[in-house]
Protein backbone atom coordinates (compact mmCIF):
# COMPACT_ATOMS: atom_id res chain seq x y z
CA UNK A 1 0.00 0.00 0.00
CA UNK A 2 1.30 3.50 -0.86
CA UNK A 3 1.29 6.26 2.15
CA UNK A 4 -1.25 8.11 0.58
CA UNK A 5 -3.97 5.61 0.07
CA UNK A 6 -2.84 4.41 3.97
CA UNK A 7 -3.59 8.11 4.71
CA UNK A 8 -6.97 7.74 2.99
CA UNK A 9 -7.73 4.60 4.75
CA UNK A 10 -7.06 6.35 8.41
CA UNK A 11 -9.40 9.38 7.20
CA UNK A 12 -12.61 7.40 6.25
CA UNK A 13 -11.88 5.49 9.71
CA UNK A 14 -11.52 8.92 11.63
CA UNK A 15 -14.77 10.03 10.01
CA UNK A 16 -17.42 7.23 11.34
CA UNK A 17 -15.46 7.71 15.25
CA UNK A 18 -15.95 11.33 14.83
CA UNK A 19 -19.19 10.98 14.01
CA UNK A 20 -20.11 8.32 16.46
CA UNK A 21 -18.68 10.44 19.12
CA UNK A 22 -20.84 13.65 18.16
CA UNK A 23 -23.75 11.54 18.44
CA UNK A 24 -22.93 10.03 21.81
CA UNK A 25 -22.12 13.39 23.32
CA UNK A 26 -25.41 14.88 21.77
CA UNK A 27 -27.72 11.89 23.18
CA UNK A 28 -26.15 12.00 26.67
CA UNK A 29 -26.53 16.01 26.80
CA UNK A 30 -30.43 16.22 24.91
CA UNK A 31 -31.00 12.99 28.04
CA UNK A 32 -29.98 15.37 30.58
CA UNK A 33 -31.61 18.59 29.22
CA UNK A 34 -35.07 16.40 29.27
CA UNK A 35 -34.37 14.56 32.38
CA UNK A 36 -34.40 17.66 34.52
CA UNK A 37 -37.58 19.80 33.80
CA UNK A 38 -38.81 15.62 33.87
CA UNK A 39 -37.85 15.00 37.64
CA UNK A 40 -38.71 18.61 38.49
CA UNK A 41 -42.24 17.96 37.31
CA UNK A 42 -42.91 14.92 38.86
CA UNK A 43 -41.52 16.45 42.21
CA UNK A 44 -44.23 19.27 41.50
CA UNK A 45 -47.03 16.99 40.90
CA UNK A 46 -46.16 14.56 43.60
CA UNK A 47 -45.46 17.01 46.08
CA UNK A 48 -49.54 17.31 47.41
CA UNK A 49 -49.08 13.73 48.41
CA UNK A 50 -45.98 14.29 50.76
CA UNK A 51 -47.82 17.15 52.17
CA UNK A 52 -50.84 15.20 52.86
CA UNK A 53 -48.90 12.58 53.99
CA UNK A 54 -46.85 14.60 56.71
CA UNK A 55 -49.14 16.74 58.12
CA UNK A 56 -52.54 15.11 58.37
CA UNK A 57 -55.07 18.06 58.59
CA UNK A 58 -58.87 17.85 60.28
CA UNK A 59 -61.25 19.02 57.60
CA UNK A 60 -62.56 22.11 57.73
CA UNK A 61 -65.39 22.47 60.85
CA UNK A 62 -64.03 20.58 63.43
CA UNK A 63 -62.05 22.22 66.36
CA UNK A 64 -58.33 22.28 67.62
CA UNK A 65 -59.49 19.09 69.59
CA UNK A 66 -60.24 17.19 67.07
CA UNK A 67 -63.87 17.76 68.11
CA UNK A 68 -67.21 18.76 65.56
CA UNK A 69 -70.26 20.26 66.57
CA UNK A 70 -72.87 17.64 65.55
CA UNK A 71 -76.36 18.82 67.18
CA UNK A 72 -77.96 20.95 70.25
CA UNK A 73 -78.24 18.86 73.88
CA UNK A 74 -82.52 20.00 73.33
CA UNK A 75 -82.68 17.82 70.10
CA UNK A 76 -81.86 14.91 71.67
CA UNK A 77 -85.18 13.49 73.00
CA UNK A 78 -86.99 10.05 74.20
CA UNK A 79 -84.73 7.11 74.70
CA UNK A 80 -83.67 6.26 70.85
CA UNK A 81 -80.34 7.70 69.71
CA UNK A 82 -80.62 9.55 66.82
CA UNK A 83 -78.39 9.36 64.13
CA UNK A 84 -76.19 12.43 62.72
CA UNK A 85 -74.38 12.72 59.55
CA UNK A 86 -70.94 14.50 60.00
CA UNK A 87 -70.62 17.15 57.23
CA UNK A 88 -67.12 18.55 56.77
CA UNK A 89 -65.19 20.27 54.04
CA UNK A 90 -63.13 17.22 52.65
CA UNK A 91 -59.53 17.42 51.07
CA UNK A 92 -57.54 14.86 49.21
CA UNK A 93 -54.19 15.86 48.30
CA UNK A 94 -55.87 18.05 45.02
CA UNK A 95 -58.77 18.87 45.21
CA UNK A 96 -61.36 20.18 48.17
CA UNK A 97 -65.15 18.35 48.70
CA UNK A 98 -67.06 21.22 50.38
CA UNK A 99 -69.60 20.08 52.66
CA UNK A 100 -69.06 16.26 52.09
CA UNK A 101 -70.69 13.36 54.58
CA UNK A 102 -67.48 11.98 56.28
CA UNK A 103 -69.27 9.65 58.33
CA UNK A 104 -72.03 9.41 61.11
CA UNK A 105 -72.33 8.87 64.35
CA UNK A 106 -75.53 7.69 66.53
CA UNK A 107 -76.16 9.92 70.24
CA UNK A 108 -78.26 8.88 72.95
CA UNK A 109 -79.16 11.35 75.61
CA UNK A 110 -78.77 9.66 79.44
CA UNK A 111 -79.23 12.36 80.95
CA UNK A 112 -78.43 16.14 81.24
CA UNK A 113 -74.75 15.68 81.18
CA UNK A 114 -74.25 12.10 80.20
CA UNK A 115 -74.47 10.93 76.31
CA UNK A 116 -73.79 7.73 74.47
CA UNK A 117 -72.04 8.57 71.36
CA UNK A 118 -71.50 5.52 68.71
CA UNK A 119 -69.67 5.27 65.65
CA UNK A 120 -72.29 3.98 62.76
CA UNK A 121 -69.54 1.12 61.42
CA UNK A 122 -69.65 -2.54 62.74
CA UNK A 123 -66.68 -3.03 64.11
CA UNK A 124 -66.50 -6.45 62.32
CA UNK A 125 -66.91 -5.77 58.91
CA UNK A 126 -67.26 -1.63 58.35
CA UNK A 127 -71.34 -1.83 57.43
CA UNK A 128 -73.22 1.00 58.91
CA UNK A 129 -75.21 -0.41 61.81
CA UNK A 130 -79.22 0.19 62.29
CA UNK A 131 -80.97 1.22 65.40
CA UNK A 132 -84.15 -0.95 65.94
CA UNK A 133 -86.45 0.79 68.68
CA UNK A 134 -88.18 -2.86 68.67
CA UNK A 135 -84.79 -4.93 69.62
CA UNK A 136 -83.64 -1.71 71.58
CA UNK A 137 -80.17 -2.34 70.42
CA UNK A 138 -78.36 -1.86 66.94
CA UNK A 139 -78.25 -4.42 64.13
CA UNK A 140 -75.59 -4.99 61.40
CA UNK A 141 -77.66 -6.13 58.39
CA UNK A 142 -74.20 -7.53 56.82
CA UNK A 143 -73.37 -10.29 59.61
CA UNK A 144 -76.41 -9.90 61.77
CA UNK A 145 -74.50 -8.23 64.57
CA UNK A 146 -76.41 -7.17 67.13
CA UNK A 147 -75.71 -4.81 70.32
CA UNK A 148 -77.33 -3.45 72.82
CA UNK A 149 -78.44 0.07 73.55
CA UNK A 150 -75.16 0.45 75.39
CA UNK A 151 -73.30 -0.23 72.53
CA UNK A 152 -72.27 -4.07 74.18
CA UNK A 153 -71.99 -6.51 71.51
CA UNK A 154 -74.42 -9.87 71.98
CA UNK A 155 -72.85 -13.14 72.86
CA UNK A 156 -73.82 -14.88 69.16
CA UNK A 157 -72.37 -11.28 67.34
CA UNK A 158 -69.82 -12.12 64.83
CA UNK A 159 -68.19 -8.73 65.92
CA UNK A 160 -64.95 -8.83 67.69
CA UNK A 161 -65.58 -5.72 69.90
CA UNK A 162 -68.44 -3.69 71.20
CA UNK A 163 -69.66 -0.32 69.10
CA UNK A 164 -66.65 1.89 69.10
CA UNK A 165 -67.79 4.72 71.70
CA UNK A 166 -66.43 8.18 70.34
CA UNK A 167 -65.51 11.49 73.07
CA UNK A 168 -67.84 14.16 73.44
CA UNK A 169 -68.25 17.71 74.84
CA UNK A 170 -71.20 19.93 75.84
CA UNK A 171 -70.61 23.36 75.36
CA UNK A 172 -73.33 26.09 75.47
CA UNK A 173 -75.56 23.63 74.82
CA UNK A 174 -74.06 22.40 72.04
CA UNK A 175 -73.34 18.80 71.27
CA UNK A 176 -69.40 18.71 69.75
CA UNK A 177 -68.36 14.88 68.69
CA UNK A 178 -64.52 13.21 68.11
CA UNK A 179 -64.67 11.77 65.41
CA UNK A 180 -62.64 8.65 64.33
CA UNK A 181 -62.61 6.31 61.87
CA UNK A 182 -61.79 2.66 63.58
CA UNK A 183 -60.41 -0.28 61.88
CA UNK A 184 -62.67 -3.14 61.31
CA UNK A 185 -62.49 -6.84 62.12
CA UNK A 186 -59.53 -6.36 65.06
CA UNK A 187 -60.53 -7.38 68.48
CA UNK A 188 -58.48 -4.02 69.58
CA UNK A 189 -59.99 -0.55 68.86
CA UNK A 190 -57.40 0.86 66.55
CA UNK A 191 -57.93 4.36 64.45
CA UNK A 192 -57.28 4.25 60.97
Amino acid sequence: MTEQTTKEAQTRDAIPRRSFTRRALAVVIGGVTGLVPALVGLASFLNPLRKSVQARQRPDGFDAEGFVKVTRLEALAGESPGRFQIIANRKDAWNTFPKEPIGAVYVQKVSDTELRVFNVECPHAGCSVDYKADKRGFLCPCHNSLFAQTGKRSETSPSPRDLDSLEYKIQDGDVWVKFEKFKAGVKEKHAT
